[in-house]
């Protein structure tokens, strides 16, 4: 009975905590509602079969505890069950899987008007780089890394000389335009995370993948790397501040371009 009664309190505790919990996620900051929806579906999904085979379990405890005279009944094989427990866990599986293959096709399909926007790890570091005038970013490649040139930009490309560099400071965005966010890492496996967006991406050394969001909402918003980096990896921080289009463009304009850098790189190395 012991044990039928801790199964029961397993069941109730559970579904209470659930139910009146006060961790729950942090409020949405883009247009990624899809994927919380996504996640309630698999908390009913997993949440029903959890409180089915518990409270099966103290069931049959109960039922089929031990008797004086009773007599165990030996019962190799049931098709009707198993084809019932087979069809079931298959419509199971199949109800979690699909909501979230759809918001994934959602997720790397790109708006042809979101603004690209490169965001490049390495220990312990956040750096971004953002198109200039001309809307484009220029050519990167980690074989092309200095001293004087963090990013790896390549020289030759002429569209990356009006691309803005932030070398591990904020990054800043305009609220409601869509992001199409180009993920780099220069040394081993990062993943690029801001909870409020319900966005995140690995970041795989000599790929480069990437995703797209939209801001729906000012407010400055923690980048947490989200895959084991190193000793470093609970202090790689970083920070997105998204702004109103006047404040964005206020600091867009204060921002220092990658011809810019080179130059005043060069003229640093000539004093």
């Amino acid at each position: 009975m012991a044990v039928v009664l801790i199964l029961v309190l397993l069941v109730v505790g559970s579904v209470v905590f659930h139910l009146v919990s006060p961790w729950w996620w942090t409020p949405i900051a883009s247009n990624w509602g899809y994927i919380d929806s996504t996640l309630v579906i698999t908390f009913w999904i997993t949440g029903i079969v959890f409180v089915a085979v518990v409270s099966f379990m103290a069931y049959c405890v109960m039922r089929f505890r031990h008797r004086p005279g009773n007599v165990a009944a030996y019962e190799p094989e049931n098709r009707r069950l198993e084809w019932i427990l087979a069809g079931g866990t298959a419509v199971g599986v199949a109800a979690m899987l699909a909501p979230g293959l759809v918001v994934w096709h959602q997720f790397v399909t790109v708006p042809n008007e979101a603004t690209p926007v490169e965001v490049v790890s390495q220990q312990w570091l956040w750096s971004f780089r953002l198109p200039g005038a001309d809307g484009k970013l220029g050519h990167a490649a980690t074989s092309e890394i200095s001293a004087e040139n963090s990013l790896g930009v390549s020289k030759s490309d002429s569209s990356g000389l009006d691309d803005v560099v932030v070398e591990g400071g904020e990054l800043h965005l305009p609220v409601g335009k869509p992001v199409r966010v180009l993920l780099r890492s220069i040394d081993v496996l990062h993943d690029f995370y801001v909870p409020e967006f319900r966005a995140k991406m690995d970041m795989i050394p000599g790929m480069v993948t990437y995703f797209w969001f939209t801001p729906t909402r000012t407010g400055t918003f923690d980048i947490l790397c989200a895959e084991m980096c190193g000793v470093g990896h609970s202090q790689m921080r970083g920070t997105v501040v998204v702004d109103t289009e006047e404040d964005y463009q206020a600091w867009l304009a204060q921002q220092q371009t990658f011809e810019q850098l080179q130059v005043a790189s060069q003229e640093q190395a000539a004093n």
